[in-house]
């Protein structure tokens, strides 16, 4: 595992509350102002960072029966582990809770019932795996009320990996390798910090580009399923609910001083885009849900991103890793370029005149 180490920052008690206790390598952003006291510069700077961003996480679940990868997962993400673990830092949605028992919410049957309860000592492939860090702000969540939250996250804490994405962790910076990088989350469910919300989303990105060399904001939203490849200039509304106006979203996340926003939610991968020299990846889809979702065709695609960022938070160039995964067995390489075609397909279709180029090998440049 990559050496992050704890950040050490004056803040001010009332403003916040912990992120991440497991290990002490992150500092959180407060939950009432946002308000964080300046933090003292690295000693040295390094010349780049290397992220690796992936999408849905969902490892294995005991609700409604239990279903689970063969060898209890181990071996789930066999291959792409060693481009994790290669990453400064490397992030992810977890899709579902961390727990062991709880009463769920949705009435099992009902229309959009789908609840996930990934076991609790399942974190440790996370850790396996080289996770730093993931977002909690999205759908699955919630599917076991406040205990289920609650349980997940003094899991990830237990665990040393960082997490944001709800009232009470609003944002994260972590000290990578002499860089700060500020890491947060929206989503558009119940408990989430809602990305309609353009306040909330503006005092947090806000707070941490005054704290932080990078910042890094991940969102869960977008309509869902193989017809959902495309992204909208508009609102997109899907079980009733608003789950963003996203190519807006970003912009605005960029604007306020987001540096790399990258998304997930709609279950298949999206186009990239590339704006004020920053780059936004609308959805990387699903990554490891080997059980208890639909894996056909696009909805199979398993993009795992990396970008190169010099200090300043610009990007310098950045590649995609095709995977495709296998039911039950999780995310495995696509030796057919299929994957990178997509997104490529996509990016030129819903973003003809972006800079941001894709190779057939995924090679990444901005123009």
């Amino acid at each position: 595992m990559r050496l992050v180490t704890a950040l050490s920052m004056a803040l001010t008690a009332l403003a916040l509350v912990a992120c991440n206790h497991g290990k002490g390598n992150a500092t959180p952003v407060g939950h009432s102002n946002d308000s964080v006291a300046q933090a003292p510069a690295p000693a040295t700077t390094p010349d780049t960072l290397t992220l690796a961003l992936v999408g849905d996480i969902m490892m294995g679940t005991t609700y409604p029966t239990t279903r689970f990868a063969a060898n209890d997962g181990r071996d789930i993400f066999l291959g792409a582990d060693s481009v994790l673990r290669a990453a400064d830092l490397a992030c992810g949605n977890l899709e579902g809770a961390l727990a062991d028992s709880g009463k769920p919410r949705k009435t099992l049957g009902a229309k959009n019932s789908f609840s996930f309860m990934m076991p609790t000592r399942l974190v440790q492939r996370l850790v396996d795996a080289g996770i730093d860090f993931v977002n909690i702000a999205n759908n699955h969540i919630y599917d076991f009320w406040d205990d289920g939250v609650k349980s997940t996250m003094r899991t990830l804490d237990n665990a040393g990996i960082a997490y944001s994405g709800n009232p009470k962790c609003r944002g994260v910076i972590k000290q990578v390798r002499g860089m700060r990088v500020g890491l947060c989350s929206f989503g558009h469910s119940r408990g989430t910090l809602n990305l309609n919300d353009s306040a909330l989303v503006h005092s947090i990105i806000d707070s941490l580009h005054r704290n932080a060399d990078v910042v890094v904001v991940s969102f869960h939203g977008g309509c869902e399923g193989a017809a959902a490849c495309h992204v909208p200039n508009k609102m997109e509304i899907a079980w009733g609910e608003k789950r963003g106006h996203l190519r807006k979203f970003a912009h605005d996340c960029i604007d306020w001083g987001a540096d790399v926003v990258w998304g997930h939610g709609p279950h298949v991968a999206r186009a990239m885009e590339s704006y004020k020299g920053r780059v936004i990846a609308y959805s990387l889809g699903n990554f490891c849900t080997p059980v208890g979702m639909g894996l056909n065709g696009v909805t199979s695609y398993a993009p795992l991103l990396t970008l190169r960022l010099l200090p300043s938070g610009e990007v310098i160039d950045g590649h995609i890793h095709g995977f495709i995964q296998q039911r039950g067995v999780g995310p495995r390489r696509d030796h057919t370029g299929t994957v990178v075609r997509e997104i490529a397909r996509l990016t030129r279709e819903d973003f003809p005149s972006t800079t941001l180029k894709i190779a057939p090998d995924g090679a990444i440049s901005i123009k």
